[in-house]
């Protein structure tokens, strides 16, 4: 199986993925939660299991859109393509964060937008954006709707815009190796297209069956091979963005000295100043051979120096990914024996290509023990049903939500440390299990990806909220960034703002008075 095999998943509001895909937590997961107080959550009054879905809302507590509204909204795209009723704004309401999806599972309505449009053109984007602040109407862009940072979850009533039939692969320039990519084609349908031809983009985050390629740019996303092929935001070469003011195209040629690199001003931008439409990315022949193995060391600190001498001296697999001792106990790399690790901390590499026996030589010479392909493969084939894991968590009564970070190397040790700790004194009443893993690097740092399970208190949004505010704080003051690559939102703004200073902030409120001077995009989220 490879990424291109896999099929879009078709999400639902409050459970991850495809609803055929169910994942039972085996029955070591199920001890190991009993040792952390969690108790599942008493049958409801007939006598049925509590509700393991959202319960979908009977009535919405606020007006529908006007007459003049909804006239706009059919003049540009179509009576067809808008939509107002329930189901289909309840399916665009929030992401999939773990409030997100307590939220849900509580029929909690609010966030919803107020009707869902689908256009098909950029050029009908840019229509509805120019018209919207006429109308009194904010806009969120939605793509896959994968945000677990609320991104989706604007201040005050706004409509979805939701990309899914900008789904074309427009142009293929193989002499370049780029793609030109609209914004809603998702993650699996982009490999396909790309496979077609004998190419891969090679980005594949964790929520690649959902997320799609405006998204992608939108957060800065990174994908597991990020050490092979780079970080989104180092894909793309040129892209098109619709504002209210009108049409940008960045991306003339592959670098260039002529100004700043605006490119990167909207990469990351996350639907602040305008709707990306489509991007041009740079492209790689398939791979025609893959290998994936595990690597064991004694410990994070060793596993730590040896992915850091590969990052810095090379040579790089296309993925490497360092587990912690608790992760590696839990053993998230296999969901069917979850719980069932062993001792030292697990490294799994990966090639697009042929085996480099040369990494191998020096994850030896660092202490490093190879395992086989076994764990490796283990990982690789199973890496997508890890989300799925959340659900049956949630359903036993347990609370789990993952944040990042990144820093330099210098500071890691010390970041990792800080944050665990936070987590643990923030969720006393409540003792946690804190997993961290390493997976993405770079010459002068790397990421740090925490995975966080306790049982839920009386009120488990609150009980992450106050956890999360630690986490934010320990990042800020052991020096790490707020986010890596899930993004800012709206649960990240204040510490993003504290991390890049006033005056920058002053400088980015200044590009959306330009590009949006009404305010309808995204309103609240980002600056």
């Amino acid at each position: 199986m490879t990424e291109s095999d896999l099929p879009v998943a078709q999400l639902t509001p409050g459970r991850w993925g495809d609803p055929a895909q169910v994942v039972e937590l085996p029955t070591a997961a199920l001890e190991a939660l009993k040792q952390l107080g969690v108790h599942r959550p008493p049958a409801e009054p007939d006598g049925a299991a509590a509700p393991a879905a959202a319960s979908r809302p009977s009535a919405v507590d606020r007006p529908e859109l006007t007459g003049p509204q909804l006239a706009f909204l059919t003049s540009i795209v179509g009576s067809e393509h808008v939509k107002s009723d329930l189901d289909s704004r309840w399916a665009h309401t929030r992401g999939y964060s773990t409030t997100d999806l307590l939220r849900f599972r509580a029929g909690d309505a609010s966030d919803m937008p107020d009707a869902v449009v689908y256009p098909g053109t950029h050029d009908e984007v840019a229509a509805l954006l120019a018209g919207c602040a006429f109308v009194s109407l904010a806009v969120v862009p939605y793509s896959g709707g994968t945000s677990v940072v609320g991104g989706l979850a604007p201040s005050g009533r706004f409509i979805t815009v939701d990309l899914l039939r900008l789904d074309q692969l427009v142009e293929l320039d193989e002499v370049s190796r780029t793609a030109t990519l609209q914004a809603g084609v998702r993650g699996p349908a982009a490999e396909r297209l790309l496979a077609e031809r004998g190419y891969t983009l090679g980005h594949f985050p964790q929520s690649y069956e959902g997320a799609s390629i405006g998204g992608y740019a939108a957060a800065r996303s990174s994908g597991q091979s990020s050490a092979g092929y780079g970080r989104f935001d180092q894909m793309v070469v040129g892209l098109t963005l619709a504002t209210p003011r009108g049409t940008i195209e960045l991306g003339r040629a592959p670098m260039s000295a002529a100004g700043p690199d605006l490119r990167q001003l909207v990469l990351g931008s996350e639907g602040a100043f305008g709707i990306i439409t489509s991007v041009v990315v740079r492209i790689r022949p398939r791979p025609t051979e893959r290998h994936f193995e595990g690597w064991r060391f004694d410990s994070f600190d060793a596993g730590l120096t040896a992915v850091r001498r590969l990052a810095q001296d090379g040579p790089l697999p296309t993925v490497l990914r360092l587990s912690d001792e608790v992760e590696t106990a839990v053993n998230l790399a296999d969901p069917d024996v979850l719980g069932g690790g062993s001792g030292g901390v697990l490294a799994i590499i990966g090639f697009d290509g042929p085996y480099n026996p040369a990494t191998a030589d020096a994850l030896t010479a660092a202490g490093g023990q190879n395992l086989g392909e076994g764990p490796g493969e283990t990982w690789r084939t199973g890496r997508y049903r890890a989300p799925y894991l959340r659900d049956p968590l949630l359903d036993e009564g347990a609370l789990v939500e993952t944040l990042e970070t990144a820093a330099f190397w210098s500071r890691i040790p010390a970041l990792k440390t800080a944050v665990t700790e936070a987590l643990v004194g923030a969720l006393s009443t409540t003792p946690p299990l804190v997993l961290c893993h390493i997976s993405h690097v770079y010459e002068t740092g790397a990421s740090l990806y925490f995975t966080v399970i306790c049982a839920q208190a009386a009120d488990p949004v609150e009980q992450w909220r106050t956890a999360k505010y630690a986490a934010n704080q320990a990042i800020a003051d052991a020096g790490g960034t707020i986010s890596h690559h899930h993004g800012v939102g709206t649960d990240h703004r204040t510490a993003y703002h504290s991390e890049i200073g006033s005056l920058a902030v002053e400088a980015l409120q200044a590009v959306k008075h330009t590009l949006d001077p009404d305010g309808v995009l995204n309103p609240g989220i980002l600056i």
